[in-house]
């Protein structure tokens, strides 16, 4: 049995029939005989049609404030996705950042983590629960809520997988792994069946917008495999990981 991390883009979860797909997913995926905790971002473009009304009501908004608006979008994505799984006759718990034990620094839109304490998660995969973790937020020392920044829900899968010791941590967008190349602009682009740490920072260097580079940063320093894969099909996407590590030991690869 193997303890997975799987997190889900916005486009995954974007609206009430992609959560139903992934909540089939993450059921299948637990049934295989592994234990499920899952990092959701927020819906569609919730985070900026949430942004554009804070700046049509203040056009020089609060920090603080414009943060405690920001976590809302990974809350409903949350909820939904954990009554989803409810429908489909399964059990599953939803926590915001800070329920989950996401402790950050008190720089708001782009705090960082200090550490992560999910007792209440781990308590609910021992009850057989699915935990679903709402991503890119956490709470600061003064008890606010706190925001990761741009690609802070994948930091967050990453962060959360490290601190449950999991297998492998599971990044699903709306691409089938790593490609030479954007697919969507070069047909002939190859997916790469695995690649390095190294090697995926110097491409998010270059301008690859697969992996946040703090996502990858953070799995390299804790030395947590990565699955990069297409939430909308079942290829294999690509695996990132060290250059000793073999790939035959990640597990749910198929």
């Amino acid at each position: 049995m193997a303890l997975i991390v799987q997190k889900y883009g916005g486009s995954s979860v974007a609206d009430a029939e992609s959560i139903k797909r992934v909540a089939r997913r993450i059921i299948e995926t637990q049934k295989k005989g592994n234990d499920v905790a899952v990092v959701v971002s927020a819906m569609g473009d919730t985070t900026d049609e949430l942004i554009d009304q804070a700046l049509s009501i203040d056009s020089n908004p609060s920090a603080r404030e414009m943060d405690m608006l920001m976590t809302a979008g990974e809350r409903i994505s949350m909820s939904l996705l954990a009554m989803a799984i409810h429908a489909q006759g399964e059990k599953a718990h939803s926590f915001t950042g800070s329920q989950a034990g996401f402790m950050t620094d008190t720089q708001y839109g782009a705090a960082h983590i200090r550490a992560v304490k999910p007792e209440r998660v781990k308590n609910a995969i021992r009850n057989g629960e699915i935990a679903i973790v709402a991503g890119f937020q956490g709470v600061n020392s003064l008890g606010d809520a706190t925001t990761l920044g741009r690609g802070g829900s994948d930091t967050s899968a990453v962060a959360l997988a490290v601190a449950l010791e999991a297998d492998v941590c599971e990044i699903y967008t709306d691409v089938d792994g790593v490609f030479t190349a954007d697919p969507r602009i070069v047909p002939t682009a190859q997916r790469i069946e695995s690649i390095t740490y190294d090697a995926i920072l110097e491409m998010a260097a270059s301008g690859s917008k697969v992996l946040a580079l703090r996502c990858v940063e953070y799995a390299r320093r804790f030395h947590m495999p990565l699955h990069v894969r297409s939430s909308f099909s079942k290829r294999k996407g690509t695996i990132v990981l060290g250059a000793d590590v073999d790939i035959a030991s990640i597990p749910n690869r198929d």
